[in-house]
């Protein structure tokens, strides 16, 4: 007797179709009213964000070309999946960042260059979370943020900040993270303390098909949405390049979660266009028809088919490409004038209160400097 075919599916929700049509998918069609009650600058928004992300992205490869950062991690491709979700976050919310959600910080209040700051090497952290829209430090160690998330979400809980009713107080947890990320145990622990204590949170898996060179399709057998049921919440799969939809169903999940209702697992399919960062050859291990399949599910182009069939004009599209293009060139203009840190900041902000291991190490630096003094 042979085993019975082990087919595993969910349905993809989306709104806006590739073709910049909006064709909500039946299960996604009680998220419409929530797009329905956004205002026209706040769609005009979700587009100059789009843009912002994909200009940074160009600069920001240019310059580690250049030999100006270290590294830099693209995002192209993605923007509609971080737009839309970052959008559906509140001022009280907290964000729990892997390392490729730039836009996401910049909508939250950050300055891109704080982030080039970190790739370049010049700041250990790169910036204070609490004056940045509580949107947290990227995080390089894979899934760990899922941890720091569920904790901080735990927290929330006993501080009574979450669940009280008001709408100016109550908070949640976004935490972003890969599809190769949701292979590592410390995601897998954070869905079960979640689940168990019905955190205020909700996991967003943008599953850009690769784990650096690894296929989504190697690293699990079943639509990665499915693994939210399976740890007790809520598991959706969301077209990650419709804007929309990314705003709509995140939105839906925070607000459920501030209500007390608990954590809810949302999957965005999208694709990394560029390298997993600077270090990687995508050639390697992709082919061009499948970058090409991908190209013609652009986000950008899809979302503004969808404005210009509202009546946006060329002269809106105009301004954006005109605004975008200055604000890249002041980033890049800012990065270049960064100052090379002093010798003190690694002592810097190890720990809260002066430590004497600290200390005697900065000393012995600078006698070992001082030994050179005179030297030729």
């Amino acid at each position: 007797m042979r085993a019975p075919e082990r087919v595993f599916t969910t349905p993809t929700l989306q709104l806006l179709g590739p073709d910049g049509r909006l064709v909500p998918s039946p299960e996604a069609e009680p998220y419409l009213e929530l797009v329905e009650a956004l205002d026209d600058a706040t769609l005009a928004r979700f587009y100059r964000d789009m843009v912002v992300s994909r200009r940074i992205d160009v600069a920001g490869a240019n310059l580690q070309r250049q030999g100006q950062l270290a590294l830099w991690v693209p995002s192209a491709g993605q923007e509609a999946a971080q737009v839309g979700s970052a959008h559906a976050t509140r001022p009280q919310d907290h964000v729990f960042p892997s390392y490729r959600e730039h836009v996401v910080g910049m909508i939250r209040g950050l300055d891109p260059v704080d982030i080039l700051r970190l790739l370049r090497g010049t700041t250990l952290g790169g910036w204070d979370p609490a004056a940045n829209g509580n949107f947290h430090l990227y995080t390089l160690v894979l899934a760990a943020q899922t941890l720091h998330a569920t904790g901080f979400a735990m927290g929330m809980q006993l501080d009574g900040g979450t669940a009280t009713g008001d709408p100016e107080r109550d908070g949640a947890v976004i935490v972003y993270y890969g599809d190769g990320s949701t292979s590592e145990g410390d995601a897998n622990e954070s869905l079960v303390f979640a689940a168990s204590y019905a955190t205020p949170q909700v996991f967003f898996v943008q599953n850009n098909q690769f784990a650096i060179s690894v296929p989504v399709a190697r690293q699990s057998r079943s639509p990665l949405s499915l693994r939210g049921q399976g740890f007790g919440m809520p598991g959706i799969q969301i077209d990650g390049n419709d804007v929309l939809v990314s705003y709509a169903v995140t939105k839906a999940a925070l607000d459920e979660a501030r209500a007390g209702h608990g954590p809810t697992f949302i999957e965005a399919e999208t694709y990394r266009m560029g390298a997993h960062t600077t270090a990687d050859d995508p050639t390697k291990y992709r082919s061009d028809d499948e970058v090409e399949h991908w190209r013609r599910r652009d986000p950008i182009s899809r979302y503004r088919t969808w404005l210009e069939g509202r009546g946006a004009e060329g002269a809106f599209f105009d301004e954006v490409d005109a605004e975008v293009s200055d604000f890249a060139a002041d980033v890049r203009r800012r990065t270049l004038e960064l100052p090379t840190p002093t010798r003190e900041a690694m002592f810097e902000h190890v720990y809260s209160e002066p430590h004497g291991l600290i200390a005697e190490q900065h000393a012995w630096l600078e006698a070992y400097e001082a030994s050179f003094e005179g030297d030729a």
